[in-house]
């Protein structure tokens, strides 16, 4: 297992998601996906169907990250930008690539038309990923993988590429949950054991349940060992501050 961290960025293309009339599920499952396979996901952007926007956060993120992912904006109908955009961004020919035209064209045989064709097109050089689900392929240029936005067909994208992904150390997580204190009783003491354990994360999320309140510790790192002394430190911490201390998570709303 190698020791590098490598890394990873999700950018959702797509007014609908933008105005709220789609709601996004992919980086859910991407985050899932990718932190199983040892790759952090360190940042994701939702973007405008708006050419310049796409070319710069590709761009950028493609510079600065391991992987990038995008989903959204490769259907057939005018606000479909994303495959144009990206073969912008890397500099290269837009054309229709030759083995997702004939693919399309035995697909849709008498109903194939310049609409379902542009779905054919990709930067000249890509490499294809597989949609087993309606055909129209996803592709690949260096580190960025382009995808469909429509979740079904997404992970079906993902679920083919994601054997080449190189990964580093998995990470792990445990939580430590009260339902006694609040956040701002804990704050200066949940800081201090931080800074005790530097080589894992811990996060707090404060819930509601049932009328009562109280903070799911969420500690993560690529080493159980220092999870667990981690979470040791949690609980005296809990219980010399009054409160109880569970191993594992309370569900609740987190407050407003």
């Amino acid at each position: 297992m190698s020791d590098k961290i490598y890394t990873a960025c999700v950018l959702v293309i797509g007014n609908e998601v933008l105005s709220g009339r789609t709601q996004d599920v992919n980086i859910n499952h991407l985050g899932k996906e990718l932190t199983a396979l040892g790759i952090r996901l360190m940042e994701c952007r939702i973007i405008p169907d708006i050419e310049g926007e796409i070319v710069d956060a590709v761009n950028h993120c493609r510079a600065k990250y391991d992987y990038v992912f995008t989903t959204g904006g490769i259907g057939s109908t005018h606000d479909d930008i994303t495959a144009k955009s990206i073969a912008k961004a890397f500099g290269r020919e837009f054309c229709m690539h030759p083995v997702a035209e004939p693919m399309l064209l035995k697909h849709y045989g008498e109903r194939a038309n310049v609409a379902r064709m542009r779905m054919a097109m990709t930067p000249k050089g890509a490499e294809l990923i597989d949609n087993p689900v309606s055909r129209a392929p996803g592709f690949k240029v260096e580190n960025v993988y382009v995808m469909a936005g429509v979740p079904l067909i997404a992970r079906a994208m993902f679920d083919g590429v994601k054997a080449s992904l190189k990964g580093g150390k998995v990470l792990a997580s445990r939580t430590i949950s009260t339902t006694d204190l609040s956040e701002g009783m804990l704050a200066d003491e949940l800081s201090a054991v931080q800074d005790q354990h530097p080589n894992v994360d811990i996060g707090s999320y404060p819930f509601l349940k049932l009328g009562g309140f109280g903070v799911n510790l969420v500690v993560r790192g690529d080493d159980p060992a220092k999870i667990d002394a981690a979470c040791a430190d949690l609980i005296a911490m809990v219980q010399a501050l009054g409160g109880h201390a569970i191993d594992g998570d309370t569900k609740g709303e987190v407050p407003k």
